[in-house]
């Protein structure tokens, strides 16, 4: 504990005496100073125990040392040391009244204790209280690197909660909350991802102080890097003392080592996922597995889901990857749910990553842009149908496609099954497709257009019914050799045999793209 007016009372060789505010004496002693200033408030900090001799006071007046009082403890000033027997045989009693009245400890310093002891017994018992500080510090180090050594990030941040009396919480570089202490804590420490939020914003470190004097909770940043990669959060009901600062400090050094890889590591598994992929997308199943050891071995014994994502959005040219947080989020996921996750940079931006099927980064991948448009996310993403390691080229191909279709679509995500088992012609929705429909069947649309016939129409019922003429003229109310004159005026106008199976196809594709008449109609 830092000394208090009580401690420098009880010092045997100072010896004080109390004339006011005995009430007051626990009162801790930041400093002692001396001053003769009749007003020594501008030079005053707060917590001081100022030592005078009224050298320049008018210590008989009562209204004078009731100002006097007054400023002193409204700056702050702790105790007030009246030296005895140099200027007044005793403390007049105009300030005794004033103390009194005031609250503030008035103590009497007998003559021949010099004012430079006092100094030096405060000196001296802050010193041993930051000595007592710095070495409980050490030992609170100690502890939590052996907790972090032994049993990881859960651990360290249990004993860190215990040593500061209060509670602490750690969240990944999501902002999600991975582990708190006590259990309450947990639900305190997530209503404060509003915050971790704009502290992830900054550059680390970066550390904030939200709520109150009675909920006080300071955040701090984990990382070495431009990045956060994740925060602490610790609660305490009153501003952290010495020791409890050097065990924070020692908490967030231990948690940035256990949360942020470093760059050989990172590089080098990424390096070695990208191997992995290689060898799946090339058939070489067997080395994959061998290659991916027990990093990725267990993701490639059961059915898994290939994603490929793009940047929504022109990518920031100042990022490591564009797609850097969309990764640390699936890779957050992953961690909490205890699932292996590969995930390779396949260009400079664009990331694929294979997930476990129904497991839950691709539940949350799904749930979060699924319903999403495109500008709305910071990822635009293919989802290939479950798979295995022998037809991983094919999920691949899946999910290209699926990237694709999302692309023309303005869709977060789009998954495969979705195409298949959906309709081809929405897959059609392209402005070089409809080009050439309205380039196949203009030629109709401005026959029909001079009231010579209706060719576009008798061509729909006649494909619809698969060249079956008797039901299509039936459809039409007209006579089937009228409907053979049109179909032999089609094939003219066109230039094309309807015998022909793919001129069928077209014609029947073309007429859904341009259900509305061609893009100048």
């Amino acid at each position: 504990m830092p000394p208090t007016l009580a401690s420098l009372v009880q010092h045997s060789a100072l010896k004080l005496t109390v004339r006011a505010g005995e009430d007051r004496l626990e009162t801790p002693v930041r400093w002692a100073h001396v001053s003769e200033l009749a007003d020594p408030v501008p030079y005053m900090e707060g917590g001081e125990l100022l030592l005078v001799t009224a050298m320049t006071l008018d210590a008989e007046d009562h209204e004078a040392m009731r100002r006097y009082v007054r400023r002193l403890v409204g700056a702050g000033v702790v105790g007030l040391g009246f030296a005895v027997g140099v200027y007044y045989d005793d403390i007049p009693e105009a300030l005794v009244d004033a103390a009194k009245e005031e609250g503030l400890p008035l103590l009497a310093v007998p003559r021949r204790t010099p004012f430079l002891a006092i100094s030096k017994a405060v000196s001296a018992a802050i010193a041993a209280d930051q000595y007592r500080a710095v070495t409980a510090g050490f030992e609170v180090q100690r502890e939590l690197t052996r907790a972090a050594l032994a049993e990881g990030p859960d651990a360290v941040v249990a004993r860190l909660a215990a040593h500061i009396d209060g509670w602490a919480a750690l969240y990944d570089a999501s902002g999600a909350v991975v582990a708190a202490a006590p259990e309450w804590a947990a639900r305190r420490a997530a209503r404060l991802t509003g915050d971790v939020e704009r502290l992830r914003e900054r550059s680390a470190p970066a550390s904030a102080v939200v709520g109150d004097t009675e909920d006080r909770v300071e955040l701090q940043s984990l990382g070495t890097g431009r990045r956060v990669r994740g925060a602490l959060a610790v609660g305490t009901g009153a501003p952290l003392g010495t020791a409890e600062r050097y065990a924070v400090h020692s908490a967030v050094a231990l948690l940035t080592l256990s949360t942020e890889r470093s760059r050989s590591l990172q590089a080098a598994e990424q390096r070695l996922g990208a191997a992995v992929l290689r060898m799946l997308l090339s058939g070489q199943q067997d080395h994959a597995r061998a290659v991916a050891g027990d990093l990725y071995g267990g993701l490639l014994d059961a059915p898994f889901r290939l994603l490929i994502a793009e940047p929504a959005g022109e990518p920031d040219p100042a990022a490591e990857h564009p797609l850097q947080a969309f990764a640390e989020s699936l890779e957050s996921t992953a961690a909490r749910a205890g699932e292996a996750l590969l995930v390779v940079p396949d260009t400079d931006d664009r990331l694929v990553v294979l997930a476990a099927d129904g497991g839950a980064v691709v539940a949350a991948c799904t749930a979060e842009y699924a319903a999403k448009e495109a500008e709305d996310a910071e990822a635009v993403v293919g989802l290939s149908a479950p798979t295995g390691p022998i037809a991983a080229a094919g999920a691949y191909k899946q999910a290209e496609q699926a990237l694709s279709v999302a692309r023309r679509r303005g869709r977060a995500l789009v998954e495969h099954e979705e195409l298949a088992a959906g309709s081809i012609l929405p897959l059609l929705a392209d402005d070089a497709v409809r080009a050439f429909a309205d380039g196949m069947l203009r030629a109709l649309y401005e026959h029909d257009a001079t009231g010579r016939g209706d060719l576009v129409a008798s061509l729909r019922a006649w494909l619809s019914r698969h060249g079956q003429w008797d039901a299509a003229a039936a459809d039409l109310g007209v006579h089937r050799h009228t409907l053979r004159y049109r179909m032999r005026r089609v094939e003219e106008i066109l230039g094309r045999s309807l015998d022909d199976p793919d001129v069928r196809m077209e014609l029947w594709l073309a007429l859904k793209t341009t259900a509305g008449g061609p893009a100048a109609q």
